[in-house]
């Protein structure tokens, strides 16, 4: 299980022209956004391109992508983004980043019915060349070939991909397991997996979610039956909240309401969106009519279903609204309940104590997993990825998707089970022939924060400056000089998050204090308007310090006169 080192080319663009390499930008080492690339004879093509959710500790951002700054640097042999499937941490960036990467994606229906939605809120429908591959279908691209093998998880046609090159054949299994009676869908196809171990596969890259979870994920079936028990048997309004995306857990949900005889109502837009999707392309075709948002209140309550977003405690989303009573249609109280049929996804823990804390200030009764039995993963156990070993028989397994802890456990149980294993994480260059795999070189990665409209670095000035104001405040200094430079009048401070407008006599001193050090600037500073602003910032900085113990952004704006 140690890391292999291999020999270090002198670039990676040489590792890609000499052989066949993985570099995983993002989801290595880390839950979501998973962006990884696969290199071969010159040619590149990336699997996946999705978002991460920013948890307490960055709230100066919400939504986080992986930097592509090093496949862009090269995107003219970047042959296409392929989809596994259609959930937000595999296919949330796309919209956002294909203007850098500027290349066709490649899909199956229902992850194309839903990346056309948001290519066209993007305004990018007409840019994007978007192919359409069939469940368990075939392509080439340049030096790769491919195949889709269908395999279960949350959401329909998610798909692993069989990688064929010159040197070997990978499989990269997306997100996945073995259900044997998913709510939506079919099957993994077993015959398949089979058939690509008895050609001979080279590597698993694999899903590592849950591989410190003995046994086996559960049935969405079975979850399914559990709702319907609970549904039942609940007073007044009954609410449930899962991803969106999940259209395994809506199609269970919404039978579940019927099968209660509850009329139900779709709370969220991205719940909307994708089950228009999914009937697009074939699914939840006999999904009853939805009772719109405003329609809410001439329902009785016993006869009424919310099906909600924000089970992960987003605070722009429905339930988090609903809780702070701020939402302009769904409300609930006293004696109503809500279901979380959801995981906590790490990181979101205390996002989602404060929306469950909201609703039981409000009188809500709130069932999680803990409760009752309202959700199995999505993702495969112990047994199950046992059986995928068995089922391929690879020489190796990389695992992925997950952070270090997911990556080194599943790595300890593939050994066990007689597989060699490589441990990687973002940025590592994994070369899987010629010769046996190994790392043989890192590239730069980063993350990038989604800023209202544009994507600006994580790590970069606008969001320093957007932390520190957000611990420290902000300070903006103003001052009139008339056109020998002389200070006249009073300037004036404006801190907001330091100062409020009871603070009359401290901002009094603040701005005395800011006019007697602007009135003893060196004559020199008031040749030069650039010096004098950088003189008055530092003097009102060290104001600010004196007064508060604190080192906020200051900026001082001088107005002539």
């Amino acid at each position: 299980m140690a890391r292999s080192t291999g020999k270090t080319l002198n670039s990676v663009q040489d590792d890609a022209a000499q052989g066949f390499i993985f570099v995983p930008l993002g989801g290595t080492g880390e839950i979501g956004m998973n962006f990884n690339l696969y290199g071969c004879d010159g040619a590149w093509m990336a699997v996946d391109c999705g978002i991460g959710f920013a948890g307490p500790d960055m709230p100066e951002t919400e939504i986080l992508l992986p930097d592509p700054a090093f496949i862009v640097a090269q995107r003219d042999a970047l042959l296409g983004i392929v989809v596994t499937h259609v959930h937000e941490d595999h296919i949330g960036g796309i919209a956002r980043l294909w203007p850098q990467l500027r290349c066709p994606v490649y899909a199956t229906p229902f992850a194309a019915a839903v990346i056309r939605r948001k290519l066209n809120e993007a305004g990018l429908t007409r840019e994007v060349k978007l192919n359409i591959i069939s469940s368990g279908g075939a392509f080439v691209l340049g030096p790769f070939q491919l195949r889709y093998l269908a395999m279960t998880h949350s959401t329909p046609e998610s798909q692993a991909l069989a990688i064929t090159t010159r040197y070997g054949t990978v499989l990269h299994t997306g997100d996945w397991k073995f259900d044997p009676s998913p709510i939506v869908g079919g099957v993994s196809d077993e015959a398949g997996l089979k058939a690509l171990g008895d050609a001979g596969v080279l590597a698993i890259v694999s899903d590592s979610t849950n591989a410190t979870v003995e046994g086996h994920s559960g049935s969405e079936l079975d979850v399914k039956k559990s709702l319907e028990g609970l549904i039942m048997d609940l007073p007044g309004r009954v609410a449930v909240t899962c991803f969106a995306s999940n259209v395994a857990r809506v199609a269970a949900v919404i039978e579940a309401g019927v099968t209660a005889g509850r009329h139900i109502a779709l709370i969220g837009r991205s719940l909307g969106n994708y089950i228009a999707a999914a009937q697009e392309s074939g699914y939840l075709t006999d999904a009853p009519d939805f009772i719109p948002e405003k329609a809410i209140g001439s329902i009785p309550d016993d006869n009424l279903l919310l099906l909600v977003t924000g089970s992960q405690g987003e605070p722009r989303a429905a339930l988090a609204r609903i809780a702070a009573d701020t939402h302009p249609h769904a409300v609930l109280g006293e004696g109503d309940t809500v279901i979380f049929s959801s995981r906590v996804i790490p990181g979101n823990e205390r996002s989602i104590a404060t929306v469950r804390d909201g609703l039981a200030k409000r009188g809500v009764n709130v069932i999680t997993d803990d409760d009752e039995f309202t959700h199995v993963s999505g993702h495969p156990a112990r047994d199950e990825l046992r059986k995928l070993y068995r089922l391929v028989r690879p020489r190796y397994v990389i695992p992925t998707h997950g952070t270090w802890r997911h990556l080194s456990t599943h790595a300890a149980l593939a050994e066990e089970e007689g597989i060699a294993t490589v441990l990687v994480e973002n940025g590592d260059v994994l070369q899987f022939g010629p010769g046996s795999p190994a790392i043989v070189d890192t590239v730069p990665t980063g993350r990038l924060a989604v800023d209202g409209e544009r994507i600006v670095p994580l790590k970069g000035g606008i969001m320093a400056n957007r932390r520190r104001m957000l611990f420290n405040g902000a300070v903006i200094g103003s001052f009139a000089l008339d056109g020998a430079g002389k200070l006249c009048g009073m300037p004036k401070v404006s801190a907001p998050g330091l100062l409020d407008d009871e603070d009359s006599r401290l901002r009094h001193e603040v701005e005395s204090e800011f006019r007697d050090m602007l009135g003893k600037l060196h004559a020199e500073f008031r040749k030069n308007e650039a010096d004098y602003i950088t003189a008055a910032k530092a003097g009102l900085r060290k104001i600010i310090g004196r007064h508060f113990g604190k080192r906020p952004l200051v900026e001082v704006h001088a107005i002539q006169i």
